[in-house]
């Protein structure tokens, strides 16, 4: 019997020891990493970064997400938010537009683990929102919906009963997904319809009826909350305009109906199709692919938003084709996935909201579908 609690208790001290070890890699830069996504239609994969004190990244590994991408060329998902990190930085979440299924890996630091492959119910998933204890997969191809799955304490996906849902049409076009800030509403954009629908979330997870908002801005894309729930909307601008891309500012009101705050704000650029907001709300910069820039603003109240000095910020080589972005948490670095360039560029974020180019990492596959960049 002493001999039997004496290994008890030696398992139990060595399993505390190794749950210590496990978290080690919160502590200092170790606990810094960027991810970004192959979408390859063989064999999708999740490229691991660790960030260096400078910013700059050296790639960790490389790991197979158990499902296939959508192939193509340059921005073949035409989405944000296709691989999404959760709210601590404990895992990351990865749509497989090929296969119609979500993966979930466990992270440390740079490293990931795969923990399951679920079925999104749908066709093409091409972007994901997260918040708490929800998560929410929007499927673009075929009949677009979202469907919500709960998240259980170990990360794993549960799905929601009678939580898929339709937009307001077949093969719209929708482009991003995100939950606003106070947890009540998802917010769905839909390129081909230039609309913006919003749902309300329902205690049990499921959604309420959709509300239907148009833009009336061209070429709505993607969105990014501002921290007090305002809806930050990028749109490419009018065919054929040269550098007529611009953002778009929404209030949220009880019913689901958008109030304009700012309209068309000029990016100064082309094909400005995706945003990020800094983690203390101050600054929001937008992609501009087709000009390989970075525009940025400051944040007001209610979502109000000032261009900085000069609008465009940051400059990625000719041709970069800059799509997705990520900043890291502790808000020091801006990251670029550039589809056509195979290239991921690391900003310096400063003072004044100004990016400064400090590295570039190549190795990626060019003009290949690249999709999905994270960061912590």
């Amino acid at each position: 019997m002493i001999k039997r609690v004496t290994m008890f208790a030696f398992a139990l001290t060595f399993a505390a020891a190794g749950f210590a070890q496990d978290n080690s890699w919160r502590r200092g830069d170790n606990a810094h990493a960027v991810f970004a996504m192959t979408n390859s239609p063989y064999r999708n994969e999740v490229i691991g970064y660790r960030r260096l004190t400078d910013g700059s990244l050296r790639e960790a590994g490389r790991f197979f997400t158990g499902g296939r991408g959508s192939g193509g060329k340059v921005d073949p998902l035409s989405s944000q938010g296709s691989l999404v990190l959760s709210d601590d930085g404990d895992h990351l979440y990865a749509a497989n537009a090929g296969s119609g299924t979500i993966s979930v890996f466990r992270v440390r630091g740079a490293s990931l683990w795969l923990e399951e492959v679920q079925p999104t119910f749908g066709v093409e998933p091409n972007s994901i929102a997260q918040r708490g204890d929800l998560l929410y997969v929007l499927n673009a191809a075929t009949a677009s919906t979202v469907m919500g799955f709960h998240i259980r304490n170990d990360g794993r996906l549960a799905p929601i009963s009678h939580s898929r849902t339709f937009l307001s049409g077949n093969e719209v076009g929708p482009a991003d997904i995100a939950i606003s800030p106070d947890g009540r509403f998802i917010a769905v954009t839909e390129r081909t319809t230039n609309n913006i629908d919003v749902l309300a979330i329902q205690q049990d997870g499921t959604l309420g009826p959709i509300v239907v908002n148009h833009d009336p801005t061209p070429g709505t894309f993607a969105f990014v909350f501002s921290p007090d729930g305002a809806l930050l909307v990028t749109e490419t601008g009018p065919a054929g305009e040269t550098n007529a891309s611009s953002v778009s500012t929404f209030l949220i009101d009880s019913s689901g109906k958008l109030t304009p705050v700012g309209v068309a704000i000029p990016t100064l650029g082309a094909a400005a199709c995706w945003n990020i907001v800094l983690p203390n709300g101050k600054f929001t910069y937008v992609s501009n692919a087709g000009t390989s820039t970075i525009s940025g603003y400051s944040i007001g109240a209610g979502g109000s938003l000032a261009p900085l000095p000069g609008t465009v910020v940051g400059q990625n080589p000719a041709n970069s084709t800059n799509l997705d972005l990520a900043v890291s948490n502790d808000g020091r670095f801006l990251y670029t996935l550039n589809g056509a360039a195979g290239t991921i560029s690391s900003f310096a974020i400063q003072s004044n909201g100004s990016l400064v180019l400090r590295n570039l990492v190549s190795g990626l596959p060019a003009s290949s579908g690249l999709n999905g960049i994270a960061a912590y």
